[in-house]
């Protein structure tokens, strides 16, 4: 379980591409280093990962055909900065929502909008997952908890608002147009939005 609320951003020290398998290390500070096992579970970019193996600093992880093919860990390479969150332990503060670490795909992001102080990304989004998502509502893009700002189904684009303090604990401020994040909707709804569908094709299996 993770709460949105990213770490840190770190560069990716090492990729190993083999076929359907990257195994990559990334250096941990000090903090994120504390009581850290093999075995344990750390987001990279919203994606939970299984820590393989640990040389001092150096953490590994795997990442196997699915999770390539359904996030944007397939481009990372030596120097890729990506967000980090270590797994939330047993009465942590929930800063920004519940996550699981499991991405349903990623989304492209179509404009930049900068102004003082503020910028807002707006992204091209699949309609298959996109349904699960409502203006205001929590979304987790690269593995951060936020706010949607705005939303346009007919287009099958959505928009988040971020200010300077995501923008450098993130790799938010790197992106620009043509880029992929990896996104996680809000399992409660999306629940909802399944059962809603559910219910409505029982009853009316003709409409």
């Amino acid at each position: 379980m993770y709460t949105g609320i990213v770490q840190d951003c770190l560069p990716i020290t090492a990729v190993d591409r083999q076929e359907g398998l990257y195994t990559f290390q990334i250096e941990l500070p000090p903090a994120l280093m504390e009581g850290l096992e093999t075995g344990a579970s750390v987001a990279v970019n919203g994606v939970c990962f299984t820590v393989t193996a640990i040389e001092g600093c150096r953490v590994a992880f795997d990442a196997i055909r699915e999770t390539l093919a359904l996030s944007n860990i397939r481009f990372i390479e030596a120097g890729t900065l990506v967000n980090i969150e270590r797994s939330a332990k047993a009465g942590v503060e929930v800063g920004g929502h519940i996550l699981s670490g499991h991405v349903v795909g990623t989304a492209e992001v179509i404009e930049v909008d900068i102004t003082p102080n503020n910028r807002r990304l707006t992204f091209s989004a699949d309609p298959a997952w996109l349904k699960f998502v409502f203006e205001k509502g929590f979304l987790a893009v690269n593995g951060a908890s936020l706010t949607v700002a705005a939303l346009d189904r007919d287009a099958s684009t959505f928009a988040i608002n971020l200010i300077p303090e995501t923008l450098e604990r993130t790799n938010f401020r790197l992106l620009k147009a043509g880029d992929l994040v990896n996104i996680e909707v809000e399992s409660q709804t999306q629940v909802i939005v399944e059962t809603v569908e559910r219910i409505m094709a029982e009853r009316f299996p003709e409409a």
